[in-house]
């Protein structure tokens, strides 16, 4: 199944995490370059934490610039894979990170967050080092 279909399955609830997961990590994603000086991935900040925009597909992009009111300029783009978005990405981001995946569509957007099992363990809010390393 693809990733857009697990979201949908998970958000329906009858999707398994792991799987959705698995699809996330195996899917190529479309992630928006951003527009400032700093050449970095877009996101936004939100509870203290810094979500990438990703995408699954160029119309899943697209309604996201339209929403946005900006589909007159030109959106350059990374394409990569979910896995290295978080194991090699997240861990360079300031602070935590998750991956927002088509946002702008209601009812098939996903959020990924800095937890176990998404991203990477010393990234992953939800685990703290205790003694020798065992999570809290």
């Amino acid at each position: 199944m693809e990733l857009t279909a697990e979201i949908a399955a998970y958000r329906a609830g009858t999707g398994d995490p792991g799987r959705l997961v698995g699809e996330f990590r195996r899917a190529v994603l479309l992630v928006p370059l951003a527009d400032d000086s700093a050449g970095g991935l877009m996101s936004a900040v939100s509870g203290g934490i810094r979500w990438l925009y990703a995408f699954t597909d160029e119309e899943a992009f697209a309604r996201f610039v339209e929403a946005r009111g900006e589909a007159a300029r030109e959106w350059p783009y990374l394409a990569i894979l979910g896995a290295r978005l978080v194991d090699a990405v997240v861990p360079e981001v300031d602070g935590p990170a998750g991956i927002a995946v088509n946002v702008a569509d209601e009812g098939g957007s996903m959020l990924f967050p800095p937890v176990a099992g998404i991203v990477p363990d010393g990234c992953a809010v939800d685990l703290r080092a205790v003694g020798d390393g065992e999570a809290a």
